[in-house]
């Protein structure tokens, strides 16, 4: 009698057993796992690269504070001459000798016959009068000046490689522009002096417009 009893017992048990492991199954494969209910987000940070500034002029090299940055524009008349580079080259450098050469420029002019200096520049001239602005054969007059010191010259030099095209825009000759047009070019002096200050200065159709890029010590 007592061992059926025990029989009896045991094979509830075991049941019971079975019955519970089974639930223990079912209900681990209804769980899902907390790595995989949480996604992954990567952050791609892009690179920023940092714009290399532009070189407009080298008057820090002359000790030369300035009081206004490139580009400077004056206007008169209805012409607006704007000054974007001016580069200081000594004269028998590889530099200087290099745009004599590709442009055939005259190694002194009228008013600079041992030159110091090569000066560079980039310009952009724009017409915004009602009469055509004009350099040519028969109108040589010139409508901007740059002035280093009171007394030294700066004087223009003209590339004759270019003296038969008309608005170069590589180093211009002879320039004409009707009401409303442009031109960006480079133009190239000769300079025999020290450099104390830098005016732009612009005449024009009666009008005149300056400024001081480098103002005087005095």
């Amino acid at each position: 009698m007592k061992k059926t009893i025990v029989r009896a017992v045991l094979t509830t048990t075991m049941l019971f057993s079975m019955v519970l492991g089974q639930n223990v199954i079912t209900n681990a494969a209804a769980v899902t796992p907390i790595a995989a209910a949480t996604p992954t987000t990567t952050t791609t940070v892009k690179s920023t690269a940092t714009p290399v500034p532009i070189m407009r002029d080298n008057l820090s090299k002359y000790g030369l504070k300035k009081d206004l940055e490139l580009p400077v524009t004056v206007t008169a008349g209805g012409l607006s001459y704007m000054l974007e580079k001016f580069m200081i080259y000594d004269f028998k450098s590889k530099d200087a000798q290099n745009l004599v050469k590709q442009y055939d420029y005259d190694s002194f002019s009228a008013m600079v016959s041992n030159p110091r200096y090569l000066i560079w520049t980039k310009i952009t001239i724009i017409n915004n009068s009602k009469k055509t602005v004009k350099r040519t054969l028969d109108d040589r007059k010139e409508k901007w000046t740059l002035t280093l010191q009171r007394f030294g010259q700066i004087d223009e030099i003209w590339p004759k490689a270019n003296v038969k095209k008309l608005n170069n825009k590589e180093a211009y000759y002879y320039y004409t522009l009707k009401p409303g047009e442009q031109l960006t070019t480079y133009q190239a002096y000769l300079y025999d002096k020290d450099i104390n200050y830098f005016i732009i200065r612009l005449y024009h159709d009666g009008g005149f417009d300056e400024k001081f890029v480098v103002k005087s010590p005095e």
